[in-house]
């Protein structure tokens, strides 16, 4: 017996004991690392860095006068480094903000960051984020999101491809519910996949329509996207809500005719209903008197904004007591229902913020640095049109959307993006009318929506595909939820050029509801 502890005592101790290569440099590194952290301490707490001898060493101030263009490397190539080894974009960009105000300037520059987080703590408009959340996850508990699904289902369920233009719909609904791109996306693929690939659908065509169909939340109303996109930019949200309606619609719009378009040429691919299957048309009639409720409350908060009515904020709790009566309505409030959507309300809304807190720091530190003016000089200086300017932004974002979170995009390009989109003029293509200095905000704001649900299922890293990697059957290989993405990323690159061709897409019902677009 005694052997036997000695021997596991031994094979404890031995456990912390690299065995190759690589665990030696990490276990070396992290030393290294762990040291000149002890030291820096020693010296913040125990040294006057403008009387006293550093203890040892000091990287304080050791990258001071740095080039801002190898500064932009460091800076953005380190993060690149640690989100690839796990690191969340929140506590990685703030972390590093820290590292590098030390390293450029003294350890007096940190005191920057409240400085720069307590105006967003306090910014009525971002109130709307955990209200709206809240509303959606009431909603969801409430077992809605499954009737609305039904209900959709019946009604075009009898049609080659409808299944998959029933997707796209109810997806289309839920965005107007959620809001949030991940739960849209899980919630479909749990619901509608499985009802798609029991009756034959091509396994490409159902995963594509719940992909795209799903990232329809971060357009649609009430976006939480085109929130914080409306803060930072200093942008009406409302107004933005309402620029996203059209392009929203018409990318649905050209999901649900591909489906059904795509099934009518290969009937293999999206089979019709059998017979026993389908509902009469008075049938249909009756299913919808269970979404009567849920479309009373949709129509009732997204009014609200566009009819300048109430704030974005205002109309978000309108929604979120709405939620509740609507839960109460169908017989489905109960504590755990009310318990499970506080829950998802508060670790959503953490997990907003602390990207918020993170991501603005650093672009924030950057700009100071002279970070924003030198992008701007690099993209001027490529000698490219407006227009021109614009496609390599829009490039920009669909590579950084492959390895970046939502969020982080908006808060590290969108405060260098502006002011460069402001400086432009955008005088209209192939002959057609322009947009209006005052309204290209607004109309870049739509643009970058639509972009960003392009960046959802842009392969390798897109948020979406792993979401439905995660959904989606074992037996449907990785390539195949890869591949079944690029025709509907066909089909957003052509709703987004439609949007920049015809900018009164976007501007239209803004200019209908506020009198001009950029002015509410």
């Amino acid at each position: 017996m005694q052997n036997k502890v000695g021997a596991s005592a031994v094979g404890a101790r031995n456990s912390f004991i690299p065995t190759t290569p690589l665990g030696w440099f990490v276990t070396i590194g992290f030393c290294v690392f762990a040291f000149i952290v002890g030291v820096e301490l020693l010296n913040v707490f125990f040294t006057d860095p403008y009387a006293d001898a550093p203890i040892l060493f000091t990287l304080q101030g050791t990258l001071a006068g740095i080039p801002i263009g190898w500064l932009s490397i460091a800076m953005f190539g380190s993060l690149l480094m640690v989100l690839s080894a796990g690191m969340p974009l929140s506590f990685g960009s703030g972390a590093l903000t820290v590292i590098f105000m030390y390293m450029v300037g003294d350890m007096f520059m940190v005191n920057m960051i409240p400085t720069r987080i307590f105006p967003m703590m306090t910014d009525y408009q971002l109130s709307a984020i955990p209200l709206f959340i809240f509303m959606a996850a009431m909603l969801e508990r409430a077992g809605l999101i499954d009737e609305m699904f039904s209900v959709v289902y019946k009604w075009l369920g009898g049609l080659r491809g409808g299944l998959a233009a029933a997707t796209v719909l109810a997806s289309t609904i839920l965005a107007a519910m959620v809001g949030i791109v991940g739960a849209a996306v899980v919630t479909m693929g749990m619901i509608a996949l499985p009802a798609m690939l029991e009756r034959k659908y091509s396994p490409r065509l159902a995963i594509g329509s719940v992909m795209a169909g799903g990232t329809l939340g971060i357009l649609i109303p009430p976006s939480i996207l085109a929130i914080i996109f409306a803060v930072v930019a200093q942008e009406s949200v409302g107004e933005l809500y309402i620029g996203c309606v059209l392009p929203g619609l018409l990318l649905s719009s050209m999901y649900m005719t591909y489906s059904i378009t795509r099934s009518f040429i290969d009937p293999t691919m999206g089979p019709a209903l059998p017979q026993e299957e389908r509902v009469s048309f008075v049938e249909k009639l009756i299913l919808l008197r269970g979404m009567i409720a849920p479309f009373i409350l949709i129509f009732l908060v997204l009014g609200l904004i566009f009819t300048g009515t109430a704030t974005p904020v205002e109309s978000a709790g309108i929604g979120s007591f709405g939620a509740i009566l609507v839960a109460a309505l169908y017989g489905r409030l109960t504590f755990t229902s009310i318990r499970e959507a506080c829950y998802i309300c508060l670790k959503n809304s953490a997990l907003v913020l602390w990207i918020m807190f993170g991501a603005s720091i650093f672009v924030a530190f950057y700009v100071l640095q002279g970070g924003g003016d030198f992008v701007a000089s690099m993209i001027l200086g490529t000698g490219l049109g407006s227009y021109g300017i614009l496609l390599l932004m829009m490039v920009i974002l669909i590579f950084l959307g492959m390895f970046l979170d939502w969020i982080g995009i908006l808060l590290l390009a969108v405060p260098i993006f502006v002011p460069i989109i402001k400086a432009l003029e955008f005088n209209g293509l192939f002959g057609l009318p322009g947009v209006a200095p005052e309204d290209v905000p607004l109309w870049f704001g739509v643009i970058y929506l639509v972009n960003m649900q392009m960046s959802f299922i842009s392969p390798p890293y897109g948020p979406a595909l792993f979401y439905m990697r995660g959904v989606a059957p074992r037996w449907i290989p990785t390539s195949d939820i890869f591949l079944s993405s690029l025709p509907f990323l066909a089909l957003q690159a052509t709703g987004l050029f439609v949007v920049i061709v015809f900018p009164e897409i976007a501007l239209y019902l803004p200019r209908l509801a506020y009198g001009a677009a950029g002015g509410g």
